[in-house]
């Protein structure tokens, strides 16, 4: 038998480990669109985690020509001691960062999309958003079972890992973190390595920082509309 502890532990007969780390760190979840990544590609990017403060991560999130003039000062700086071709691969990291990011920013949906999908997702009925779902993640090389209990309503496979969706309460206006605790609590008790929530609605700041410490990924938002590219309003 299998069941949650304090402390995100997982008890299992006389052997104790921590939930969701069998075979490493779990992976993070990102579905995105062809050319921008994909639910596959997020579990081989979370390999090397990049620290969420750290100089290349924010750069990540920032608009990518911020980091071509960082790669141009850093160019006209070392280019002072070292010579040119040297000061080149100084810059190099900033480059890389900068073509990255303007790839991702460039298949971003713009913002009347992401709206426009997130108003026909709330109207949908939960047989049709389940559905649309449930095909996405196929689409994407996904098994896809379909969950009875009330915390996780699908699970995944692929290459051997096992995640669990949590997305029954899609049309919530505020997701707190009740919800969230019960599917990480799922999680455990199925031992699966990873868990994914999808919401349309606002996320409190309390279920955001219990998603970041139990490795939670939120689906909503510009990432919802990049998993489900043809829901569109009628």
């Amino acid at each position: 038998m299998t069941q949650a502890i304090s402390g995100g532990l997982c008890t299992k007969g006389a052997t104790l480990r921590l939930c969701g780390w069998r075979d490493g760190p779990p992976a993070t979840y990102s579905h995105t669109l062809p050319g921008s990544g994909s639910v596959a590609d997020a579990g081989r990017e979370m390999k090397f985690p990049m620290a969420k403060d750290s100089l290349f991560a924010i750069l990540m999130r920032s608009p990518w020509w911020i980091s071509i003039v960082a790669a141009a000062g850093v160019v006209a700086a070392v280019r002072l001691v070292v010579p040119e071709v040297y000061a080149f691969f100084a810059a190099l990291p900033f480059i890389v960062i900068g073509c990255v990011a303007g790839w991702r920013q460039l298949r971003a949906p713009s913002a009347a999309r992401v709206a426009d999908t997130l108003e026909a997702v709330r109207a949908m009925s939960w047989e049709g958003f389940s559905i649309a779902l449930a095909d996405a993640l196929r689409d994407d090389g996904y098994v896809v079972s379909r969950l009875t209990g009330a915390a996780a309503d699908f699970e995944l496979a692929k290459a051997g890992r096992i995640s669990l969706v949590g997305c029954k309460r899609w049309k919530a206006a505020r997701t707190g973190v009740d919800p969230l605790r019960d599917l990480y609590d799922a999680k455990c008790a199925r031992e699966a390595h990873e868990c994914i929530y999808v919401a349309t609605g606002e996320i409190t700041d309390g279920a955001l920082a219990f998603a970041g410490d139990k490795n939670i990924r939120l689906i909503h938002g510009a990432e919802l509309a990049k998993l489900l590219p043809r829901v569109r309003r009628v």
